[in-house]
């Protein structure tokens, strides 16, 4: 298993870049992701997509549920897991993924997120 930490803690008011991990051999990802701080009424929404290498096509693996207080949120993708609305994919984990944490306003929301990636 080899980690990595896709968004360091920081506080943010707008959606950042998105992050694009080039895997090999995973059979499994494991996204943790915590929420230490909070404006008013924040809201940012994690996204896990598969990318085609020789396309660059994207397409969704697992949306999560809008992240809106401090908490710890997993999200989890590979085959024969039983699926969950907005926390469990049963899908096969391809090569490339990309997280995109999309914020739903300028409320600004501290958080970490690492993506765990299990062989």
């Amino acid at each position: 298993m080899s980690e990595t930490v896709a968004y360091p803690s920081a506080a943010r008011t707008a959606t950042p870049t998105a992050v694009t991990l080039d895997l090999s051999r995973i059979r499994a990802l494991v996204v943790v992701i915590d929420v230490t701080a909070v404006g008013v009424t924040p809201s940012v929404t994690p996204l896990i997509e598969g990318v085609d290498v020789a396309s660059g096509k994207s397409w969704t693996l697992l949306q999560g549920a809008a992240l809106v207080a401090v908490g710890t949120t997993v999200l989890r993708v590979a085959p024969g897991l039983v699926a969950a609305a907005n926390l469990v994919a049963a899908d096969i984990v391809p090569e490339r993924i990309r997280l995109t944490m999309t914020h739903g306003n300028g409320i600004t929301i501290t958080y970490t997120a690492t993506a765990h990636l299990i062989s």
